[in-house]
Order: structure tokens, then sequence, then C-alpha cells
């Protein structure tokens, strides 16, 4: 094979939120490999090992290229296990969904139909700027997504104190001195809300400067491994650690809010929330020490800058949306928001901020349980009850897009017996899945090397500004289709059902969500608008065509008070909303009756898996199994059970039995299951992955267990028990 025959692409992996870039190399439509593009000035030439596995989803013979519609056999209308796939055409699908999406409505009215949105819509340029176009169509209240699994709240808050839910305050972990992570393990996600290539390297970069990076976590990760200090913490209790630390900082007058004093008048209020909770109040709730506890945040303050960043472990938990607040509170109180080296906001060269919703609040709650919803969506925790509970507004039909619910949220079984008793289910999906499986029609879109990509998301949650735009890797067949088209295509014909004009559609097919992107870039601050600093760019799509490797434009810089969306330019602290759930920490901490459990379940993350979306990938799930049980040796002699041993763990909503593995890296009273296996279900044709099925975790979760500020589900923290199988 000569060079001449092959071509080098240069593009970006979309399989987590770092935006790796990649040189792919091509002969025809045939991937030869994928590597890092050392040219790419944001990551450098490092990927991670899931870089690799977008030529095995764009190879795999399990991947559906055509809409497939379900037969049933006759007398098995509502066994899915009876029924065939047959491959129809792309108008014959759209007619069938757009009909029947319809008639249900019709009949039911418009919430009876449900949409749930899975992760990689946010890593999909079409699916990002083209969807609502359908959703909106659909005109339901009945929306979910994976945010309420995961960084809702960052959302709330951002949107409170902010003015909008997507002005999320990112660590400057380039130039940070003091870098504090809580229930986060970026060398196994990459970052998360923390576009961050590289971050080994970067973390190191702060140690190399004389700086600490320090680790809060029930796990010892292997960022805690590769961290100056780790401690580890009672999974649901990062809320006490934060009260206490919050509480150092007046006891021993450590607080410097005089920058942010114009923006945020009320900030030393803070001091009056606080002042009941001493770290010797929490030491014994947490599992650190007092002195422990005052050293962390006096070393934080004495740190010429600091970030104190909280993820998906003081997310998912009881009181998520208390613990990212103080979090955010004790950056504000320190000194170190909107501070070279601390928080601070990104300034994006395609900004959608300004022109996409900023997140309603209250507007309405669940049907059955009453549960808020955000930004027009409800917690995924109440989707089952909203298909099994009878009544007006039940959900009769559901709409999936690139989700796998079924795996990845609580109380996993009671979803999937949910699922089975639909009237109609459509996914958009080129797989068929634990959830897709459940489906009447299935339209797959293209994968992520088919199709051009923007990253509209994760510029804004980026460490450091860039911008690049990647065109498709290989041509498709003119029967396949991207996600913005099946999306396009749905909507105009459910607009033409309900009489609604499709005269903009026309126009929509020919700008195509490329054409968003570029009046993005040329209206943004570094188009032909810019000034001062940024006056050159001059950014367009063609400008980036023509810098396929993309363009660095430097470092975060300070944006107050032109980063706050209220009308007022003021940071609200809205103590009313955040400060009442101070009740519900004493009545769950500090009352004699609610004893700690034994054992409480925590999740984890492994560089090779993705939520549930690789492991139909051979080189992504070969070598030891990663889906085991990992127990402290203490509690592993409680319970008579060696390493590999078997053994049965049960919650108040089901039960699984799983391989042991015992380490010292997990606290005592703690067990840890990765979450995105379970590939076990009959019907699903994932060939590899039913092959190393695992168990679902989500079977142990539970459904009734939310955060009450948001509504997000308590993955961390489940309380659960343990015995050996004999």
């Amino acid at each position: 094979m000569s060079n001449a025959e092959q071509q080098l692409h240069y593009s970006t992996c979309t399989l987590c939120e770092a935006m790796c870039g990649i040189e792919v190399a091509t002969k025809g439509r045939q991937i030869l490999s994928i590597k890092g593009d050392k040219d790419n000035p944001f990551s450098q030439g490092h990927i991670c090992p899931k870089a690799s596995a977008l030529k095995d989803l764009y190879d795999d013979p399990d991947r559906l290229k055509r809409p497939v519609k379900r037969v049933r056999r006759e007398g098995q209308e509502s066994a899915w296990e009876d029924s065939t796939w047959e491959e129809i055409g792309w108008d014959e699908a759209f007619d069938l969904v757009a009909n029947n999406l319809h008639r249900i409505q019709q009949e039911n009215g418009n919430n009876a139909v449900g949409v749930y949105l899975g992760n990689p819509n946010a890593h999909n340029m079409g699916s990002i700027l083209f969807g609502p176009y359908f959703y909106r169509a659909l005109q339901t209240h009945n929306r979910y997504s994976a945010t309420s699994v995961d960084q809702l709240p960052h959302h709330i808050i951002s949107r409170r104190l902010f003015g909008h839910m997507s002005q999320i305050p990112i660590p400057d972990i380039d130039h940070t001195q003091h870098f504090m992570i809580i229930g986060g393990n970026p060398l196994a996600s990459n970052g998360s809300i923390m576009t961050v290539p590289n971050v080994k390297t970067r973390l190191k970069g702060i140690q190399k400067r004389g700086g600490k990076v320090v680790v809060i976590d029930p796990k010892r990760s292997e960022t805690a491994d590769l961290s100056c200090e780790h401690h580890f913490i009672r999974p649901g209790s990062d809320v006490l650690l934060l009260l206490a630390m919050l509480n150092v900082l007046f006891e021993k007058e450590l607080n410097n809010v005089d920058a942010l004093k114009p923006y945020a008048e009320d900030i030393s209020e803070v001091e009056k929330y606080v002042k009941p909770y001493s770290p010797l109040k929490v030491s014994e709730h947490t599992g650190i020490s007092a002195s422990v506890i005052t050293q962390l945040v006096t070393d934080f303050c004495e740190a010429e800058s600091a970030a104190c960043y909280g993820r998906m472990g003081a997310s998912v938990q009881a009181f998520g949306t208390l613990t990212q607040y103080l979090i955010m509170l004790f950056n504000m109180l320190t000194g170190n928001l909107d501070k070279r080296g601390g928080m601070m906001f990104t300034q994006p060269a395609a900004d959608t901020l300004p022109v996409s919703g900023k997140g309603s609040m209250g507007d309405f709650t669940s049907r059955v349980r009453g549960l808020p919803a955000f930004a027009g969506e409800y917690p995924v925790a109440c989707l089952a009850e909203e298909i099994l509970t009878p009544g007006e507004g039940q959900i009769k039909a559901m709409v999936i897009g690139a989700g796998n619910p079924v795996v990845t949220t609580p109380n996993a079984e009671q979803l999937d017996r949910a699922f089975s008793t639909l009237e109609f289910t459509v996914a958009v999906d080129f797989y068929i899945t634990e959830t897709s499986r459940h489906a009447d029609i299935i339209l797959p879109p293209v994968t992520a090397l088919e199709r051009d990509h923007y990253d509209v998301v994760f510029h804004n949650f980026a460490v450091r500004n860039f911008a690049k735009y990647s065109e498709a890797v290989v041509e498709i067949d003119e029967d396949q289709l991207t996600d913005w088209q099946i999306y396009l295509s749905l909507a105009q014909r459910l607009d033409a059902l309900n009489g609604k004009s499709t005269a903009h559609y026309p126009s929509l097919w020919e700008k195509q969500p490329k054409g968003v992107v570029d009046d993005l870039l040329k209206g943004g601050i570094y188009g032909k608008n810019g000034q001062g600093e940024n006056a050159g760019y001059k950014l367009s799509l063609e400008t980036l065509k023509a810098h396929p490797h993309g363009i660095d434009l430097g470092p975060l810089q300070s944006a107050l008070p032109h980063a706050i969306f209220h009308e007022d330019q003021k940071i609200h602290l809205d103590f009313e909303y955040f400060m009442t759930d101070l009740k519900r920490v004493d009545a769950h901490f500090f009352n004699e009756q609610n004893q700690p459990n034994s054992l409480v379940l925590i999740g984890r993350r492994h560089i090779k898996t993705n939520n549930s979306w690789l492991h139909n990938s051979p080189r992504m799930v070969k070598g030891n199994n990663r889906c085991t049980l990992q127990i402290n040796p203490e509690d592993a002699d409680k319970h008579g059970v060696k390493d590999g041993d078997v053994v049965t763990v049960r919650s108040r909503v089901g039960q699984l039995k799983i391989e042991t593995e015992i380490t010292d890296a997990i606290m005592p009273g703690v067990i840890s299951i990765p979450h995105g296996w379970g590939h076990d279900k009959k019907g699903i044709q994932l060939s590899v992955a039913s092959q190393h099925p695992g168990v679902n975790t989500n079977i142990l979760t539970d459904d009734l267990l939310v955060d009450e500020l948001s509504g997000n589900a308590v993955l961390n923290g489940v309380p659960v028990e343990l015995e050996k199988v004999t």
C-alpha cells in the first residue's frame, strides 16, 4: 500500500469531554489507524485508549446503518422476545414514527409521549443544534435526560448564582498552585465539567511548579495515587466537610472577599449559616479528623492561587446540590473565583449561551411524585412511575435519543419493566441495546467519524480557550443519515400533522448545523466583530477549516461582571433556596435514630469505559474482569469473603451477584461497583458486550432516593447488605 493511497484527517475524539485531537489515516472508506494529533495546540498529541474505539464503532458488524422495524408474531403483541427486526426505508420509518406519536398524543394528550436523551447528544453538533426542533414539535412536558444522574446540581447553581445554567466556572488547572478535587477522578474520566486533555501531565505540572494536588474521595483512585494528599471521606458526608471548611474560614479570619464584594454584597452572610458546623462536630460523620479539616483550609488559603473542584461523586448523593453550592462559596470566599489559577469562566469562540435557554426554574413538577422540573426536564428517577402509574398524563410512548437508561438510571429493573408496557417506542441509536430492544422502530444515525463536528458544548468548559472544526473523515452511503437529518425529518412531519407551518424547514435543511456554527463564530468575540486582543482572529467556519489542527485562543480570562447573566450583573447567592436544605442535613446526620449503615455503595470509572457505550469494542473489554465489587479487607473479614468470591448484594429495590476484589483502596464501610455494565438481557444485539456482561449496579440504586433540592439521583452512598454466596 503506497502513501499516495492513504489520506490523513485531523479530527476530534468525541467519546468524552477532553476534545483530544486525533490523526485518522484512511484508505477510501477504510479507517487504518487513529493516533494523537501532535499539532493540536490543546491536546498536543495526547489521546487515551478510548480514541481507538472510534474505529471499532465504525467497523462494528453489530451496528445498524438503516432503520429497522419490529415485526411481532401473531398473538404475541406485547412480548418483544418473540419478534424479529425488519429493515425498512427512511420515509416509511419517519412516517410510522410521526403517525404513531401523533396518534397517541391525539388520544391521550401531548404529555403521553416522553423523551429521554443520553450523554452522546452533548458530543454531537447536529443533535445539540437541530434536535430541539423535534422536541418542540412534540410539545410534551415529559422530557428526561442523563443530566439528572450526573451534573444537574452544577446547572442549578450556575442558573441561580450567575443567571445561566451553563455558565459554570472551570478550574484554571494550568495556572493553579493548589488543586482540591472532591469526588472526582479526572485520570479516569479525562475531566468532567472540566474539558482537560492530558490531565495527568497537567496535574504533574502543578506539582512541578511547587503546587499541591489534594483528593478527597471514598476510594483511593488513580488521581489520588498521583496526588500529594488523599483523604477518605464517608460517602454522602461531603456537605458536612464543606460546612466545616467554611466554618474554619470565618473562625480563623481567612476569608478574602474584597475583589468579589461589588458583585456579591451579601457574601459575608455565609458565616451565620456555617457557624454551627465546627470541624470537631462533623469529624466523626465524615471520617476526617478536625485537625485535618483545619489544615485543608489553611493550606488552600496559603496558596498563591487555588481551585476547589467537586464532581460526580459530590453531585450524585443525597445533598449533592448543597455540596456543590458550598464548594462554589468556598472558592468565592477564598478569593479564587474569576482569578487566574482559581475557578474561571471560559470565553468560547462559538458562544451559545447568549442565544440559548438560561434554565427555567420550578415551572412545573412531575405528575406522580411532584419532583421539580429544571430547564424543561424532570428528574429521570421518576420516569418509571410516570410510565407505570395510570391517569391523565401517563406516558404511553417514548422517544430514546442516544441513551441507555435501562442500564444507566436508578432502579433499572423497574424501568426495564416499565418500557415493556409502552404502546410505542422509537430509538435514535445504531445499536440494539438493553433499552432500544424495547423499540418498535430504531433510527440509526452515522458514527462520529462520518459527520462534521464542532464541540458546541465542551468548548464552554475547556481549561483553555480553543476552537476546532472537524470535517467528516469518511463518506457515507446515500441512504445513511446524520442525527440532525433524522430529527429535522421527524419535526417536519409532526408539525405538518399538527397543522403547523413547515415553511421554515427548507432554509434549515440548506443551512445545516454547520451554518449555525459559522454564524456563532462570526458573531463571537473572536469573529469579525472581535476587539482588542481578539481582533485579529476573524474566526469563521472557513478559518477553522484552514486550520485543521485547531486554533489556540489563549488562557482563560477574568470575566466579571460580563460573565453574569442576571440583569443587575450581580451574583445572586440565593440563601433562601440553598440554605433551607440545612434542616434536612441536621435531621439526617444529627438525629440519634439515624445511625449510619454498615455498608454503602459507590460507583467508579475506568479509562477504557464510558457509561455503557464502549463494551462492544473488543479492545476496550479485553484483559481482567473490571466489573468487580471492590471491598476493604476489614469488611471482607467481617463477611467471611476472600478475593474472587461471589457475593450477593441487596438494596431496597434489588439484588445482584458479583465477584469480589479486596483492596485497601476502598475505605471501610464502603463497596464500589462500576456503572454501565449488565449486558445480559435477552434481545440485545451486542455480540462482544454479551460475552463480557458484568452486572448492572443500577439494579441496586434506588429511584426513591433523590437529592430533594434538585431531584438528582442518589447513586453514591446507597445502603446495601452483603452476603457470601456459598
